[in-house]
C-alpha cells in the first residue's frame, strides 16, 4: 500500500469517527437533553440511551436532572416593625420543564439561579414585612418556610422550574446593632438577676425569722416542762423528806445542822464570827445532844 492510499485510509476513518460522533449522543438518566437546529428546538424528550442527530445541523444540550442547592445571598430584610435581621436561606430545585427552561433562559443556569434568588428574597421581603422580629426568630418560621416553597414555586414555573423546599439557616441581627442590643439583653437579664437575689434574700429572711421563732418556742416549751418536772421532783422530794423528818426530829435538826456546815466551810478562806455558846455549835460540842437518854 503506497502512501497515498494509506493517508486516504485513515482520513476516512477519521471522517467516519467524525461523522458517527456527530450522529450518536447518548442521554444519561441523571440529565435533560435538548435536541436544536438552527436555534430551533426540535426535540426535548429523550429517553436515557443512545440517540441519532443530523451530522453538523443538530446540535445537543444536556441539563441536570437531579435535585440541585441553591445558596442565597445573606440579606438584611425589615420587619414590621422597621428593624432590620439578617436572613441566610437555601433552596431546593430541580428543571421540571426542561423546553421551558431552554427557552425562557437559554438553559443557563447562572441565570436561573440569578431568577430563583430574586424569587426567594421578594419572598422573603413580603412575609418578614408582615411579622415582628419576634415571629420571625421564634413563632413562624416553620409557617414563613411553607409559604415561600409555595409561592416560589408558583413564581419559578414560568421558567420551568419546580422549587422543591425553601429553608431558613438563620435570621439574626446586624453587626451594627448586635452589641447594642446584647448590652440590653445583658441588663434586663441583671435587672431580672437582682430581681430574683432580693426576693430569694426576702425569702431567706422570712424562712430564718420562723426558723428561729420555731426554736424560742420549742425552748421556752422545754424550759416550762423542766421547770414542771423540777418542781414535781421538788416537791416529791420535800413531801418524803418531811415524812422521813418527822418520824426523828432530832435526826432532821441534826441533817440541817451538817448542810449548814458544809456550806459554810465549803472555802478554807472563809471567816466566819460567831458566838461559840450559838446554836449553830451545839453539835460541834455535844453530837449526841438530844439523843434519848441510854443510847
Amino acid at each position: 500500500m503506497t502512501q497515498t492510499k494509506l493517508l486516504a485510509v485513515i482520513g476516512l476513518v477519521v471522517l467516519g469517527i467524525i461523522i458517527v460522533n456527530g450522529t450518536v449522543y447518548s442521554v444519561d438518566e441523571r440529565e435533560r437533553a435538548v435536541v436544536v437546529r438552527f436555534g430551533q428546538v426540535i426535540r426535548y424528550d429523550d429517553k436515557p440511551g443512545l440517540h441519532f442527530k443530523q451530522p453538523f445541523l443538530d446540535a445537543v444540550h444536556f441539563f441536570p436532572a437531579q435535585i440541585l442547592t441553591l445558596e442565597v445571598e445573606p440579606q438584611q430584610i425589615p420587619t414590621i416593625e422597621k428593624k432590620y435581621v439578617v436572613v441566610d436561606s437555601y433552596v431546593k430545585w430541580r428543571i421540571a420543564d426542561v423546553l421551558k427552561y431552554f427557552v425562557a433562559l437559554g438553559g443557563d443556569e447562572l441565570k436561573a439561579r440569578d431568577r430563583l434568588s430574586q424569587v426567594i428574597n421578594s419572598g422573603l421581603r413580603g412575609e418578614f414585612g408582615k411579622r415582628t422580629m419576634h415571629d420571625v426568630i421564634a413563632g413562624d418560621r416553620a409557617k414563613i418556610m411553607e409559604v415561600l416553597s409555595v409561592n416560589a414555586d408558583k413564581a419559578a414555573s414560568e421558567y420551568g422550574i419546580e422549587v422543591v423546599d425553601v429553608r431558613i439557616q438563620r435570621v439574626e441581627l446586624p453587626p451594627q446593632v448586635r452589641g447594642s442590643v446584647y448590652e440590653r439583653m445583658k441588663s434586663e437579664r441583671g435587672r431580672i438577676a437582682k430581681e430574683l437575689r432580693a426576693k430569694g434574700a426576702e425569702q431567706a429572711e422570712k424562712i430564718r425569722a420562723n426558723a428561729e421563732r420555731q426554736r424560742d418556742i420549742l425552748l421556752a416549751e422545754a424550759y416550762r416542762d423542766a421547770q414542771r418536772i423540777r418542781g414535781e421532783g421538788d416537791a416529791r422530794v420535800t413531801g418524803i423528806t418531811g415524812r422521813a423528818f418527822g418520824v426523828n426530829p432530832e435526826f432532821y435538826a441534826l441533817y440541817r445542822s451538817l448542810s449548814a456546815y458544809r456550806e459554810s466551810f465549803k472555802n478554807k478562806d472563809d471567816m466566819l464570827v460567831v458566838d461559840p455558846s450559838a446554836d449553830f455549835f451545839k453539835y460541834f460540842k455535844n453530837p449526841r445532844r438530844g439523843a434519848p437518854s441510854g443510847q
